[in-house]
């Protein structure tokens, strides 16, 4: 179920695939997206932190980009070789000279493998930097496992059992935040709340989240967590250049005024902001998120080149300075230490008002499903 489950995520349960024309919709004409623009002085470093939330002030502070491990351990969507993990120790090695200490993985991520080599990069290659250093995040998919149907004869305590399970993978005493992986459960938000809150107690997470979730949705999580006193710490949903529904929808703003981080995933749209693919070098088809023509991003490329150019930084930092200068934390995989390095390269400047409104100009609302990505 759990490899079925994640042929979904990558094939079918995407924002873009196979339910709506191929060209994406634009931004509302009268959309303003400097509105979310970080404040001038805001220049994000290798030092910066931001703030989860957790219970009775048990906050924990986290770096300003995450590393994702979706592509860890999958050979069906990103077509992993066991010989990358040598790759991703080295950028997982480099990342943490840089002071960037977070990973983020899921327990549908490789069937659960992309779990069991983050605890590995963990326990055994963080050069010494001490585990309460290290922010480890995964997500709790609503599945049947173990030929069980435990998420339904027992809604509120499944997340705890997946994340005991979790632990085993990793051999970690507890992760540092916990997310619901999208609005597919069967049981009820208000279950689903008091079984994260569980895991809270449990001192197995610190702090916990949703991804994929609408605003509503969200915002009725937020509400369940309160009456045992654990906050909704962040939400995670595919935001980039290439898709800006949690501006236009919000998002951004709900999250601002509750004091819930807002990451994003595919924040360089599967590699389409990285320079590397065009219309005569499309990304694999696998590559779901973002799924458009690579003609309709060229008008985009251009400019992203221009401001690399400008900057003198790869187009992939580009894409996330973007994400950040409108209070986004960007996730983005790595699988090499050139990855980490050029991924990095977004600390330590901004893109001015001016370079973020030419940006704006040939990006793209994006799109959303009711069955998995509502967010």
């Amino acid at each position: 179920m759990d490899k079925l489950l994640q042929t979904g995520l990558s094939a079918g349960m995407s924002a873009t695939s196979g339910f709506h024309s191929s060209k994406p919709p634009p931004v509302p004409a009268d959309h303003d997206g400097l509105k979310y623009y970080e404040p001038d002085s805001f220049v994000p470093t290798a030092e910066t932190r931001v703030t989860f939330k957790g219970k009775g002030g048990n906050d924990i502070q986290v770096p300003i980009i995450f590393w994702g491990a979706w592509s860890w351990g999958d050979p069906a969507t990103w077509h992993w070789k066991d010989e990358e993990i040598h790759g991703v120790r080295a950028a997982w090695k480099k990342a943490l000279e840089g002071g960037m200490t977070f990973i983020d993985t899921a327990q549908s991520y490789g069937d659960g493998e992309s779990e069991v080599i983050t605890g590995d990069l963990v326990r055994n290659y963080s050069g010494g930097v001490p585990r309460s250093k290290i922010q480890v995040q995964t997500k709790w998919l609503a599945n049947v496992t173990d030929g069980k149907l435990g998420n339904i004869l027992h809604p509120i305590d499944a997340p705890l059992k997946a994340l005991k399970k979790t632990l085993d993978r990793m051999k970690l005493d507890y992760i540092d935040c916990y997310l619901v992986h999208g609005p597919v459960h069967v049981s009820s938000i208000n279950q689903v709340a008091e079984g994260l809150a569980k895991c809270v107690d449990a001192g197995l997470t610190k702090t916990v989240g949703v991804a994929n979730y609408s605003v509503d949705d969200m915002l009725d999580m937020k509400t369940a967590l309160a009456p045992f006193g654990v906050p909704l710490a962040t939400n995670q949903c595919e935001y980039s250049i290439l898709r800006r529904l949690p501006e236009t929808e919000g998002m951004l703003d709900a999250c601002r005024k509750h004091g819930i981080v807002f990451q994003s995933y595919s924040s360089l749209g599967q590699g389409r902001l990285t320079g590397k693919y065009t219309k005569d070098n499309p990304p694999p088809k696998t590559y779901r998120f973002s799924s458009y023509p690579m003609e309709y991003i060229e008008p985009l490329h251009n400019v992203m080149r221009q401001i690399s150019q400008r900057r003198g930084v790869p187009m992939a930092a580009v894409a996330l300075n973007y994400n950040i200068s409108k209070g986004v934390i960007p996730t983005v995989g790595i699988r090499s230490e050139a990855q980490a390095v050029e991924n990095m390269q977004c600390l330590g400047w901004r893109l001015s008002r001016e370079e973020v409104a030419e940006l704006d100009k040939h990006g793209w609302e994006g799109k959303s499903t009711k069955l998995w990505q509502q967010g």
